[in-house]
């Protein structure tokens, strides 16, 4: 009875060491006798007790590694602190294990070197502003090197970069002077756009103040042209009908005098104080005596050939 559980219980410390479970994204690398034997993938996995045993359980799925912060020195001698991450995948698990004694020290100390050696060719603003171009040159010197560790470095990234205390300080005056700088420059900008809108704006203004006055006074011109040409064909009517009045009157001598006269009685009555009357008046006053005389000149030709 003894002997069953002994044998019963050796049978089941047998088949616990001789099945295995690996889990998905894992393999199990298997040795027997102290030597490379496969590499068992994930699912249900029998080997041989005493003989074999599981070397290293590796894990494909990508894997990230934080770079401790480092110094680096730049090229214009500028020690700054930079703080890296690697995004790492395992590719071949047997020369992960077997070609390298630990792979996540040798990824490490790789990266260390490696950014010290680009960095310290950079000065201290190119490594700020070439962030991507550090990273780029990371991977793919890192990849390079990892690749005969069975492994594959797919992104590499820089967290952090930390200057010193008074290298930040200036940094930081720097950016406010060229801020204010920006700041100068927009303003006069503007203040020159405005003199410029506003100069615009009174040229404008002063150029249609000039074609109004332009055009009010070639409208008042035209204006008072119609007014006098208004009075002076009122004043060849008065003429005319002046001319008809004396022709149908039959004046005598004696009445275009009289006329006369009191024609220069109503200019005496104007506002100046005195009158004087030229000489070419009176050759005026005279040619109205001409003119009565034509007048009775011509009803006289009408009456003879009438009879």
């Amino acid at each position: 009875m003894w002997f069953l559980i002994v044998l019963l219980i050796i049978i089941l410390v047998i088949a616990f060491k001789s099945i295995k479970v690996v889990r998905q994204a894992e393999v199990y690398i298997i040795e027997r006798l102290g030597k490379f034997h496969k590499i068992a993938d994930a699912g249900l996995t029998i080997i041989i007790p005493f003989f074999d045993r599981v070397r290293s359980v590796v894990s494909l799925k990508q894997q990230t590694m934080d770079i401790p912060p480092q110094g680096v020195i730049t090229k214009d001698n500028v020690t700054i602190t930079i703080d890296t991450v690697v995004f790492y995948q395992i590719t071949d698990p047997a020369k992960a294990v077997y070609e390298i004694q630990s792979l996540k020290k040798g990824i490490e100390y790789l990266a260390i070197t490696t950014i010290r050696d680009i960095v310290g060719k950079m000065d201290l603003d190119e490594t700020f502003s070439s962030r991507d171009a550090i990273n780029q040159k990371l991977r793919v010197l890192l990849d390079e090197a990892t690749d005969k560790w069975g492994c594959r470095v797919d992104r590499v990234e820089i967290k952090d970069i930390n200057p010193p205390d008074d290298i930040r300080d200036a940094m930081e005056k720097q950016m406010n002077a060229e801020r204010n700088k920006r700041a100068l420059i927009l303003q006069a900008e503007a203040e020159r756009q405005s003199a410029i809108t506003i100069a615009e704006g009174k040229k404008e203004a002063a150029i249609l103040e000039a074609e109004a006055d332009k055009e009010a006074q070639i409208r008042r011109a035209a204006g008072e042209a119609a007014a006098i040409e208004k009075v002076a064909a009122a004043k060849a009517k008065e003429v005319q009908m002046v001319y008809d009045a004396i022709k149908q009157a039959d004046p005598d001598e004696k009445l275009v005098q009289l006329k006369s006269l009191e024609a220069l009685e109503e200019v005496a009555k104007g506002d100046a104080n005195k009158v004087f009357i030229p000489f070419d008046a009176t050759s005026a006053l005279g040619s109205l005596g001409a003119l009565s005389e034509v007048v009775k000149d011509s009803k006289k030709d009408k009456k003879i050939k009438g009879e």
